[in-house]
């Protein structure tokens, strides 16, 4: 028995540290921040870490954390959304460089619900099929689509109404040769 105790630890300790980039980079673009991200991580593994020797039986364990992630902010979410009053408005705070990222992109994508953002952080940043999406969030491969379809539509409305991003993405005029 010892033996298998052993196994599974360093089965887990393997996939932890295979992993451990993709899922931080996958929680920090659901959260929009590092802290925040790594906390989720370290409390979806730990779950995961408990039930590791029945998981590790599945086709995919990753889609467990991933869930268990989504799950865990969607968790926070509902226990940080109570207001809380103070006299002082705190300092805004900067979650991603903007050298990498496009800052309004990013603010307009932590408008979007918890799922539609899942949807579009694992299609487009994470670079998974909408199968394994499905998988991952635990539903039907139509609900990831029509997930998708609303939340780019909405984030297409909200940048047509920046003007800021508008007059940033305009095309600029071509050269033209004359003679």
């Amino acid at each position: 028995m010892a033996g298998l105790v052993d196994a599974d630890e360093w089965a887990f300790d393997a996939f932890v540290r295979a992993r451990m980039p993709a899922l931080l980079r996958f929680a920090h673009a659901l959260t929009g921040d590092p802290h925040t991200a790594a906390d989720l991580v370290q409390d979806a593994l730990e779950r995961t870490g408990v039930r590791w020797s029945k998981l590790r039986r599945t086709d995919d364990p990753e889609a467990y954390v991933r869930r268990a992630i989504v799950n865990g902010r969607t968790s926070r979410w509902r226990k940080l959304r109570r207001e809380s009053l103070t006299d002082a408005v705190p300092e805004p705070r900067s979650h991603v460089d903007p050298a990498t990222h496009d800052p309004d992109l990013w603010r307009l994508l932590a408008t979007l619900p918890t799922r539609q953002r899942a949807v579009l952080v694992l299609r487009y940043y994470e670079d998974m099929s909408e199968e394994q999406i499905a998988r991952t969030l635990g539903c039907a491969p139509g609900t990831v689509k029509s997930q998708s379809s609303k939340a780019l539509a909405k984030l297409r409305a909200a940048l047509a109404d920046d003007e800021a991003y508008a007059v940033r993405a305009e095309p600029k005029p071509e050269a033209t040769w004359s003679t």
